[in-house]
């Protein structure tokens, strides 16, 4: 079940490139953003770039009298694969430095704070489940669709992580087995066909074959420059070839997602990222073909809604994965040593 307790959380968003960090109040509402450099030199690097991140909405938050002392955890979004009962990152591709990196241990002892750290898909959905467009729904499940295709699922306000911590990797479930190679390995995996870099592979391989499009001058006439931004340029300003992509990602996905219905059959079905925001005038057309993917005969009850959070889900996700208590985390990730303050205007050693 999720705490209810009121407070402040400070949630941190690792990325690639960036970190970002916000303070989450109760209610899901953000103040206090910031963003820094992600550095992948090494393990010491990236960890100074977290730490950076939150120095900054710390410093923040103790210069307003009214939120000093009430920061009572942090929650970390950081690149899988990662074991979220002891917040260890474990092999990040991104990150070569944080191999076997016991990230949540190291911020908890800086900080003197309890630490969460989850992937992004799992905090992002339940920061829809709390906050967002899940909320007043038991059985959550959300997919952020972007460079890649994330998913969570959120069942009575629990995460569902498995039985290793590596479930709900809805993005690489493959509906094609012989579509284009993933890049996890496997063929036909739903990011191969509907992600951002699918949908721009498409466009630029049917401009190739000879149809015309606006999408080419978008791109200065580069196909190896397409993205998935220009082709839903070009939709909105009426070019046949990209709406027939996009027709074609729309079909894929809702082929996905009878997939998930027959599986999960959740209460609510969240669709965010930015290619969810260019296919959000197909969330109809999906809803509608669903009964002809699915043997669930009550398929058409489960709503299809865009996501709350767009940017700030990171943020937002790792801040909510500090509501949220489930026997199957508890473990010594994120518990503070006897001696260390519980409010967040400790000094860091």
């Amino acid at each position: 079940m999720m705490q209810i307790s009121d407070g402040y959380f400070v949630g941190v968003d690792v990325g690639g490139t960036k970190v970002a960090a916000g303070l989450v109040n109760s209610a899901g509402e953000i103040t206090h953003r910031t963003q820094v450099p992600m550095v992948v030199a090494d393990a010491a690097a990236g960890l100074a770039s977290v730490t950076s991140a939150i120095d900054s909405v710390r410093e923040a938050t103790n210069s307003n009298p009214d939120l000093r002392g009430l920061v009572s955890g942090i929650g970390i979004c950081a690149p899988g694969p990662l074991d979220p009962r002891t917040g260890v990152v474990i092999n990040p591709p991104n990150l070569p430095g944080w191999r076997n990196f016991p990230l949540g241990d190291l911020i908890s002892k800086a900080y003197g704070l309890p630490v969460r750290v989850d992937n992004d898909g799992n905090a992002a959905a339940l920061a829809e489940a709390l906050w967002g467009s899940g909320r007043g729904y038991r059985n959550v499940f959300c997919a952020t669709i972007g460079t890649g295709i994330g998913t969570g699922i959120v069942f009575d306000g629990c995460i569902y992580h498995g039985r290793t911590g590596a479930a709900a990797e809805g993005g690489h479930t493959t509906i094609d087995y012989r579509g284009p190679r993933c890049g996890c390995g496997k063929l036909g995996c739903i990011e191969a066909l509907a992600s951002g870099p699918a949908i721009a592979r498409r466009a630029a391989e049917k401009i190739a074959a000879g149809h015309l499009s606006s999408i080419l001058e978008h791109a200065g006439g580069h196909l190896d420059r397409i993205t998935s931004e220009m082709v839903g340029r070009a939709y909105v300003a009426g070019d046949l070839l990209a709406k027939e992509v996009l027709q074609e990602t729309a079909m894929y996905l809702t082929v996905w997602l009878g997939n998930i219905v027959d599986l999960l059959e959740p209460d609510v079905m969240i669709v965010g990222g930015g290619v969810a925001s260019m296919l959000q005038p197909f969330f109809g057309e999906i809803h509608d073909r669903l009964p002809c993917w699915c043997v669930n005969l009550h398929c058409q009850e489960i709503p299809l809604v865009t996501a709350h959070y767009g940017a700030d889900a990171g943020i937002a996700g790792g801040a909510a994965l500090c509501r949220e208590t489930s026997p199957h985390l508890e473990s010594k990730v994120g518990v503070p040593s006897p001696s260390a303050s519980n409010s967040f205007d400790c000094r860091r050693p």
